[in-house]
């Protein structure tokens, strides 16, 4: 086994030298250059400062460029990075400016390196609801080559195409060769007047730079001097004797987890597959005395695989959750999804200990799940407007694990408990036990058991079928319950539910889902404003109100292939959330003592 492991470690570092320049990618490279147009209002000054970067430090780092077009370009140095294994890119900050849009930072700002789209998608900030001074993430695509079509070129240009672009008039300027820029640009009109193109660049030195050796592939490494060939073996042997050596400290040092599938009964071996190295390592003793001993008193949660407690740990507030051995499988699974993905409406993974018992520490959420902020009477009643933007910072987060990890994640357990609320009721996507990696979009195992909470499983769950469109079914439940403030699954109160005419059965306990109940009233208004949570009043528009509903039917349609994916229902949050804030602002208007009233 051992020789075997070198041998495969021999062939991965041979095997790794070779370029991912497709959509997906395995590393960046150090440096591209980002194609910018200089304006009246713009100096290299301005673009150093909103480009900063660690290859970028002052503005005489900028290559000024002698291409013959009419627009002016100079080309800005920044780093080319592998984006969560699916692109490559460089996400500068910007600190947004009063009266400034997605289009004009786009536009104006960063010279159609990116668009109003792209800034979207990396951003939690609604278009019409930016904060003056906020600060925004801008994402500039870069290549780092592509060795099958040509090793003479290693630097390249992210290059915005203007109105009187040609291939042939860029090819004339940039001095490469027409169909070798065809190449590079597989399918691109060079013509169209928008859109990047990436073509060869030229150093501070006036040179274009090769791809580097390391770019060569294994045909050609082959062909090298087994003396060198021996020296990558022995470096392989070498990092399997230190590999070998950590592994074996490591199980000295801690109960080690096995595979997900391990019986519950064993201590387990190493866990494989994830890179443990992006999250802190606790001791016992450290999450002991954070949780005070793990006493009742910071007790903050329990659900089925797990308590939670309060902490204060190496300086910042957390919330630690404490798992039984029995429960590998979904510390397994929860510690891979929060140590490869990150996004803003993501509960964020601060570290874990496995002394004992299983332990993730995350970041404390100040106002709990929104089912305690929705049923608990206690609790100030959520606004309509904080709803929809709730369901929002769901559907986002859903979204980015469903359409931009590689590789494709389903959460399995969407639920209003699930769903975390800030200090500024802002939410995030929590609790990935049952999360499930996904090749294929309808995939299906005979072997998968139905798991899930009730009220939120579609029908296909039960007989094993396994797609992101399990998710959509249940936010589509959740969306029920932002409406309504009720259960995913209600026991009957004949009384309370007489008015709605919900068929019942005198003899026996009855139970209903939201789905259900919603169902009957999809279209009766009257029936609907009757399932809105009464402690709304009346502050909700019943226009929002039914276009929510639609959603949620959307989603929770019986057939799997009829419901929408997370990206179109976040689509139609999004303009949900704005035409709400449209309402906002002409009553806002309508009210300012500075305007004119009749008497």
């Amino acid at each position: 086994m051992e020789l075997r492991f070198i041998f495969s470690l021999s062939f991965l570092l041979l095997s790794s030298t070779s370029f991912i320049t497709e959509s997906k990618c395995n590393k960046g490279c150090n440096l591209a250059l980002a194609s910018y147009t200089l304006t009246n209002d713009v100096n290299l000054t301005y673009i150093s400062n909103i480009m900063k970067s660690n290859v970028l430090r002052k503005p005489q780092d900028i290559i000024i460029t002698n291409n013959k077009s009419k627009s002016k370009r100079v080309n800005v140095p920044f780093p080319c990075d592998c984006i969560n294994g699916e692109f490559l890119a460089h996400t500068f900050v910007y600190q947004f400016q009063p009266g400034e849009t997605y289009t004009s930072v786009a536009e104006d700002d960063f010279s159609n390196l990116t668009t109003d789209v792209w800034l979207q998608n990396f951003n939690i900030y609604r278009p019409t609801n930016i904060p003056d001074f906020g600060m925004i993430n801008v994402s500039v695509n870069c290549s780092c080559g592509n060795r099958k079509v040509s090793k003479d070129y290693g630097l390249f240009i992210t290059y915005p195409l203007r109105s009187e672009d040609t291939l042939e008039s860029i090819a004339k300027d940039t001095e490469i060769a027409a169909d070798l820029l065809q190449r590079y640009n597989p399918g691109v009109n060079f013509s169209q007047g928008s859109g990047l193109v990436f073509i060869p660049g030229k150093d501070q030195n006036g040179s274009y730079m090769p791809l580097h050796s390391s770019t060569i592939g294994i045909v050609a490494i082959v062909g090298i001097s087994v003396g060198v060939l021996a020296g990558l073996l022995l470096l392989s042997i070498c990092v399997y004797i230190k590999y070998y050596l950590k592994e074996k400290a490591w199980k000295k040092k801690n109960l080690i987890l096995d595979d997900p599938n391990m019986n519950s009964d064993q201590t387990g071996t190493h866990i494989t597959g994830i890179i443990v190295e992006n999250s802190l390592e606790f001791s016992y003793e450290e999450l002991s005395v954070a949780t005070n001993n793990f006493s009742e008193d910071n007790k903050i949660g329990e659900g089925g695989f797990g308590e939670v407690f309060y902490a204060e740990l190496r300086g910042q507030i957390a919330a630690v959750k404490k798992m039984k051995m029995k429960a590998s499988k979904e510390f397994y699974a929860e510690l891979k999804v929060l140590t490869r993905v990150h996004h803003l409406n993501l509960v964020r993974l601060i570290g874990y200990c496995v002394e004992g018992f299983l332990f993730l520490v995350y970041e404390y959420i100040d106002n709990g799940n929104l089912s305690q902020n929705l049923r608990d009477l206690e609790r100030e009643p959520l606004p309509w407007s904080t709803r929809m933007q709730i369901a929002l910072d769901s559907a986002r987060g859903l979204e980015y694990i469903h359409e931009h990890t590689v590789r494709v994640y389903i959460h399995r357990d969407i639920k209003s408990e699930n769903i975390l609320l800030d200090k500024n009721f802002r939410a995030k996507v929590a609790d990935f036990g049952l999360s499930k990696l996904a090749d294929v979009e309808n995939s299906t195992s005979s072997a998968i058991v139905a798991e899930g909470t009730f009220g939120y499983m579609p029908p296909e769950n039960a007989y094993g079928h396994i797609s992101r469109k399990i998710d959509v079914y249940a936010f589509g439940v959740v969306l029920y319950e932002l409406i309504s403030a009720k259960a995913a699954v209600i026991k009957i109160d004949k009384n309370e539910f007489k008015s709605l005419e919900i068929r019942t059965n005198e003899s026996v306990d009855e139970y209903k889902s939201l789905v259900a109940l919603f169902d009957e009233v999809i279209d009766d208004e009257e029936g609907l404003r009757k399932l809105v949570d009464p402690r709304l009043g009346d502050n909700y528009s019943i226009d929002s109100i039914k276009k929510m509903t639609q959603l949620a039917k959307t989603c929770t349609n019986r057939d799997p292939k009829q419901r929408p994916r997370m990206r179109a229902v976040m689509v139609s949050l999004m303009k949900l959330n704005s035409s709400i804030d449209d309402r906002s602002m002409i009553v806002s208007e309508a009210l300012s003592p500075t305007m004119e009233h009749d008497d």
